[in-house]
Parts: C-alpha cells; sequence; structure tokens
C-alpha cells in the first residue's frame, strides 16, 4: 500500500483569503497546510501529507487506514 493514499481536501477560505488543505484520515488534523493557487496547495499537501507521516512513524503510532472509495 502507498502511503499516499489518503485524502486531501482542498477548499477555498474567503476568510483566509487562500486554499486550505486537510487530511480527514488523520483524526484531530484540522486544516493542515494551505496555498495561495490550487497548484501550490496541492504541492503543500503532499508535503505537509509526508511529514505527518514521518511523524506517525517516528513515535510509532500507526498509521490511520485510508478511507478509498470504490467507484463503478
Amino acid at each position: 500500500m502507498s502511503k499516499l493514499k489518503y485524502q486531501m481536501v482542498i477548499q477555498w477560505s474567503q476568510e483566509d483569503d487562500c486554499f486550505l488543505v486537510g487530511f480527514p484520515d488523520f483524526p484531530g488534523q484540522g486544516w493542515r497546510t494551505h496555498g495561495d493557487t490550487y497548484e501550490s496547495a496541492v504541492a503543500n499537501g503532499i508535503e505537509a501529507l509526508e511529514s505527518l507521516i514521518i511523524a506517525y512513524e517516528t513515535v510509532g503510532d500507526p498509521l490511520p487506514r485510508p478511507n478509498v472509495f470504490n467507484v463503478a
């Protein structure tokens, strides 16, 4: 299983005037990073996800199971 098979939610925030990035499969994370453009939000999201996975592994916490959707 690839460690990057986690949902990444990207949502525009009028209040923050940027795209917010969150990872719903990781409990209690909320919005994890952001980007001024959608593309920078994706790049920052990938970097944040990689860092989050490393943090879990460093302290020995099991990674949450990715929520995978099957499309017909």
